[in-house]
């Protein structure tokens, strides 16, 4: 029997999206009708679809499709969550991790929930200054914990293979609520996700 792979994609925006890496294929000096790209337009036109998918999501409704009444009070860490994304400035992708914390105040979330709100915003067009806020304001605002930690380590396409061409450069980027103003709070969360506890 013959591999046949299901997926689900969007058919109008898939043909718009299909016209125009034709056209960008053209543009840079490709034969969009050789074999090797015949179906690349109408590939790119679903990646790009997965890729964005973001823009259907909901974060806050993520964290409260699973919120739980709780008396814990200590810092919940989900630390080490890949992420990948598009820089909005070029449409190069930019990948790493997440290391995210907060402190409840009666209410929890499910930590699969945290990763979904990685991804949420990270499958978009994206600057990691933003989505380093993003993640934070939602989780702050939906949960009404203590206080939020993010910390976003990534490389850039952008930066490696264009531009400047730095290899080996990683950006990080951090924003804090509540208890993590604090300076012990904080400086136990950038313990805890430089440390190997395994």
């Amino acid at each position: 029997m013959a591999y046949h792979k299901e997926e689900h994609y969007d058919e109008e925006i898939t043909s718009r999206l299909k016209e125009h890496y034709h056209a960008i294929l053209q543009g840079v000096g490709e034969d969009p009708e050789r074999e090797g790209l015949l179906k690349t337009p109408e590939r790119v036109a679903k990646a790009m679809q997965f890729i964005t998918q973001g823009y259907t999501m909901n974060a806050a409704d993520i964290l409260d499709s699973a919120k739980f009444h709780e008396a814990y009070s200590e810092m919940v860490l989900v630390k080490d969550i890949e992420l990948y994304s598009l820089c909005e400035h070029h449409m190069l992708p930019f990948f790493g991790k997440a290391h995210i914390a907060y402190i409840p105040n009666g209410t929890i979330t499910g930590l699969s929930k945290i990763a979904h709100v990685v991804e949420c915003f990270a499958r978009r067009l994206q600057v990691q200054e933003r989505m380093t806020h993003q993640i934070l304001d939602v989780i702050q605002e939906t949960l009404n914990p203590l206080g939020v930690g993010v910390v976003i380590e990534a490389r850039h396409l952008c930066m490696m293979m264009r531009g400047v061409q730095k290899q080996n450069s990683v950006t990080t980027t951090s924003a804090f609520s509540g208890q993590f103003m604090k300076n012990e709070t904080r400086s136990e969360f950038l313990k805890l996700i430089s440390v190997d506890l395994s």
